[in-house]
């Protein structure tokens, strides 16, 4: 396996839940529910887990970050497959993605910081700061041409992480945190490298057709 196509959380595992999920997507739409439903009401959720982190209702939030991350899942799964994507949706869901990411860390720095652990605070920064530069490295390099869907600590792996090392225990808590504050800024720099080698051999490429 190619080194920037590994992630955390095996793809083929993710298609196979993503499958699983098919007869539901097919019901709900059958309802009359559209994919920004599920969008808006992933980052709700996502709020309240928030709002229980900084009360301090650790396994309760990590419960809803699980649940606001279904929500995403299925927004993006049946655009895709009712033929209701629209470049608004699409516009609308990573806007809702950033917002749900920065309501998450931040109820869980203000919960850190409750219990004056102040390291534990700074690897909410760390990860926080990973995760939108996660994001920030891919949609910068589409808007100029490159594709970067890739590396091992995308937005998935970090809902579950977050969700279940809440579930589990404070200690596996912290050390999940620790874990997507460096996985996280090593996929942003994973993605600066594969831009990097894209530009390289398009230039090696274009001084070839020019010779």
């Amino acid at each position: 396996m190619d080194y920037y196509s590994r992630r955390l959380i095996p793809q083929n595992l993710q298609d196979g839940f993503v499958r699983m999920l098919s007869p539901l997507i097919a019901v709900l739409s059958k309802w009359g529910l559209s994919p920004n439903s599920f969008t808006v009401a992933g980052l709700t959720i996502t709020s309240f887990a928030g709002a229980s982190f900084l009360m301090g209702y650790v396994r309760l939030a990590g419960i809803l970050i699980l649940l606001g991350g279904f929500c995403d899942t299925i927004d993006g799964l049946m655009a895709r497959t009712t033929g209701k994507a629209s470049r608004f949706g699409a516009f609308l869901d990573s806007s809702f993605d950033r917002y749900s990411e920065f309501i998450t860390f931040f109820g869980i720095a203000a919960y850190f910081i409750s219990l004056e652990d102040y390291g534990a605070s700074a690897g909410v920064l760390l990860a926080l700061c990973g995760s939108f530069m996660v994001s920030y490295t891919r949609a910068r390099a589409e808007s100029l041409g490159f594709t970067v869907k890739l590396g091992f600590m995308q937005r998935p792996e970090r809902i579950v992480l977050i969700g279940l090392g809440a579930l589990i225990h404070i200690t596996a808590f912290k050390f999940t945190i620790w874990l997507i504050a460096f996985l996280a800024n090593l996929t942003a720099m994973q993605r600066i490298r594969y831009v990097y080698n894209q530009d390289l051999a398009e230039i090696k490429k274009d001084s070839t057709l020019g010779a």
